[in-house]
């Protein structure tokens, strides 16, 4: 026992099997109780706790075990609950608490308002996602909920002293404890762990009635003996699952068969279209949520990964390199592969968390991808109606861009959909998008403040309707919104911007042969049309490559190579600023691929100066500013930004992350509604910055350390991989003095 007060007196655990034995294992390993009693049918089961350990007293009936205890934990059968409940009634403590640790909860929960006529706020339905083959209380482990789900489905009454409490308990056992409704739960696990159960169950049942049956056991491989391994578990507790867990069972399978006959149909016509789609959808999901959701099998959470940057004061920034290819263009080669007729090949794909979301939402909506490897990735096109209706929400991560795009694209679709992104994105504004598609006939719902997530009912059986909208803010991710409506409405509908942003959808719509006209800052596209699959060489993302633009500027002794960066005139703005400020930025082999201009860049050390910057620039460099404020930081004299409200609604208020970041350095500021003063000249000394999980905040303050005099620590850079996954690896080729650190920090952030 500890030394430290427990959490609980007595624990009553009503069934000593393995959960149930583990559970009290892990009680008394960590202190958790004073005393724990156990009550169960086998006798013989609880004199093994007792001499091992396991539990403090054995209880000769329910009755003695529940009296007195504060905590009572159910780990019977679901099918005995309501029995155990009806003899558990009489003898419970007013303030304790009562759970379980059932596989499903919509019976427990009736069970409980059956026996105690309402639910009341002590009783906390609960599940470990942990287990074994193996069963009773000769196979219990007080470490076998260690880095594994509990996942707890509370009321809406429920005592929030009792529910952190059972949390703590849980935590301390080693478990990530999650929380949702009761009926989500049933459902996520009817498909999760109920099906593979059955199936595996059936399977081995099937292959065990066949005449081969001894060689088929024999040389079966180890994929096999893997599945098939939990057709060992208990029959008797798997047989109460599914009966207690009908209705969500039943639609699972009923899915699941469906899809089955579909492949089975696919292979007896020889459908190769058909069987590369669903294999390819199926191993690409895999992989990506398992990415993607960092191992929260439940829960996205990518604050969780707590991935710090830690960089020594110095160093110079020196090499010949190639950032990531440009992540606008990216998914923009995407969703017009998808929606192309024929195959699109692309070349120099970013696979970073954003662009690799917006694959997988093809992939969702009936798409065959494949890749990405290497940055190679080839999309079987389905035409501009081919598209099918995704099984559930699209998640698309912290991609705002991805978020925008996808909007415009499933408004004109016939089928109802949904976005949802991270916690992150879920703040950002979506109603410029949604206000201007309503206007067309779409129907979008969204969340309190117009924000994700989005629900899209689709064009219901009728046609998007073009119009001409004037955007109040200059805005790429708007426009190229409502030209994507555009392609599937009535008419035309056409875009003015209040200053030039990005052109990367016009000119790719070109490219797969789509009219788009062109008059002034107007943008406009005519319904009706097609597009036709095309190549793709995708070009270095200057937004990427600006990070070291301005580290080699400022870096003493810097000479360094950018290859292949885009050039696109909409993307410009961060190279114009610089050159203002007296960067010395040499723009060489200047050509043209896929429609895009790019060029190599050679940087050298340069004494920059404080500039105001003019307003007709700011939309080329809206993404890169956080990187020119240390560029503006570290110039002689004052910085001037004004026009840039866009900055705020952005991953962060990048306007105030960013001053906020500088004064923990020492810098001081002055921030404005629409922009920011930088006093340059002032010493960057070290400290702790927080990135509020904003990519270019965190790679910004990286650059910064080159004229540090004090050690940099970042916090929360764990959403660098979303657009630049290779950075510390290019930063540390460069010469600046960086490590990643955390659990989330591995070879995609460039860590050995």
């Amino acid at each position: 026992m500890s030394s430290r007060e427990p959490l609980f007196q007595r624990v009553a655990i009503i069934g000593l099997g393995l959960i149930g034995g583990s559970l009290a294992s892990a009680i008394g390993k960590h202190g958790l109780a004073r005393e724990v009693i156990a009550a169960d049918q086998r006798q013989e089961d609880l004199l093994l706790g007792l001499s091992q350990g396991v539990i403090d007293t054995v209880a000769q009936t329910i009755a003695e075990a529940v009296q007195g205890a504060d905590l009572v934990v159910l780990a019977v059968p679901v099918r005995a609950t309501r029995k155990v409940l009806e003899e558990i009634r009489p003898h419970l403590a007013v303030d304790a608490i009562l759970t379980d640790v059932g596989s499903t909860k919509t019976g427990f929960v009736k069970d409980v308002e059956a026996v105690f006529g309402e639910f009341l706020p002590c009783v906390i339905p609960g599940h470990p996602i942990a287990g074994s083959e193996r069963s009773g209380i000769g196979a219990a482990n007080s470490d076998l909920f260690k880095n594994h789900k509990v996942i707890l489905t509370p009321s809406d009454n429920v005592s929030k002293i009792h529910l952190a409490k059972l949390q703590a308990l849980w935590e301390a056992c080693g478990a990530t404890v999650l929380t949702m409704s009761v009926a989500y739960h049933d459902e996520v696990l009817a498909a999760t762990s109920h099906l593979p159960h059955l199936i595996a169950f059936s399977l081995v049942d099937t292959l065990a009635g066949e005449d081969q049956n001894m060689d088929i056991f024999r040389y079966a491989a180890g994929g096999f003996r893997d599945f098939t391994r939990i057709a060992a578990s208990d029959p008797v507790m798997w047989h109460d699952i599914f009966l207690s867990n009908r209705d969500a069972v039943l639609r699972v399978i009923d899915h699941f068969t469906h899809d089955l006959d579909q492949l089975r149909t696919a292979i007896a016509d020889q459908d190769s279209a058909m069987l590369l789609r669903v294999f390819s959808r199926a191993k690409a999901a895999r992989e990506h949520f398992s990415k993607m959701l960092s191992g929260q099998a439940y829960v996205t959470n990518n604050s969780e990964k707590q991935v710090t940057f830690r960089l020594q004061p110095g160093g110079s920034v020196t090499g010949d390199i190639r950032v990531p290819g440009d992540k606008s263009i990216s998914h923009r080669s995407i969703m017009l592969g998808a929606l192309a007729e024929g195959i699109t090949e692309v070349k120099g794909f970013l696979e970073g968390e954003d662009s690799l979301a917006t694959i997988q939402a093809f992939r969702d909506m009936g798409v065959a991808i494949e890749g990405p490897n290497d940055g190679f990735v080839r999309i079987h096109g389905v035409g501009m109606h081919g598209l099918q209706a995704p099984r559930g929400p699209i998640y698309l991560g912290n991609s705002g861009t991805g978020m925008r795009l996808f909007t415009g694209l499933l408004a004109a679709q016939p089928f109802e959909s949904e976005l949802t992104g991270d916690a992150s994105l879920s703040t950002r504004p979506m109603d410029r998008v949604a206000d201007p598609l309503r206007s067309m006939g779409a129907v979008i719902d969204t969340a309190k403040g117009g924000r994700p997530p989005l629900k899209i009912r689709g064009s219901q059986g009728k046609k998007l309707k073009g119009i001409h909208y004037d955007m109040p803010v200059a805005s790429a991710q708007v426009k190229s919104c409502l030209l994507l409506a555009g392609l599937y409405a009535e008419g035309t509908t056409s875009v003015t911007e209040p200053a030039p942003t990005r052109d990367h959808t016009e000119r790719m719509l070109t490219g797969f042969g789509y009219k788009v006209e062109r008059d002034g800052p107007t943008a406009s596209v005519s319904g009706g049309g097609k597009l036709t699959a095309n190549a793709i060489d995708v070009p270095a993302d200057i937004s990427s490559a600006a990070f070291f633009l301005v580290a080699a500027s400022i870096a003493r002794g810097a000479d360094l190579i950018l290859r292949h960066v885009g050039m696109n005139p909409t993307r410009v703005g961060v190279i114009n600023i610089l050159q203002q400020m007296g960067g010395n930025i040499e723009v060489m082999a200047e050509r043209e691929i896929g429609g895009e201009p790019v060029a190599d860049l050679r940087v050298r050390s340069a004494e920059l100066k404080g500039i105001t910057i003019p307003e007709d620039q700011v939309p080329l460099a809206i993404d890169e500013f956080p990187a020119l404020f240390i560029a503006a930081a570290c110039a002689t004299g004052r910085t001037v930004l004004t026009g840039a409200e866009e900055l705020r609604v952005k991953e962060s208020d990048r306007i105030q992350v960013m001053a906020d970041g500088l004064a923990t350095l020492g810098v001081e500021t002055t921030v404005t509604d629409d922009g920011i003063v930088i006093e340059g000249g002032q010493t960057i000394k070290g400290g702790s910055v927080y990135s509020h999980h904003d990519h270019r905040i965190a790679m910004s303050f990286a650059v910064a350390s080159l004229r540090a005099t004090e050690e940099i620590e970042i916090n929360g850079c764990d959403v660098v991989a979303t657009s630049f996954p290779s950075f510390v690896e290019l930063a540390q080729e460069t010469g600046i003095n960086i490590s990643a650190e955390g659990p989330g920090a591995g070879t995609e952030q460039g860590v050995p």
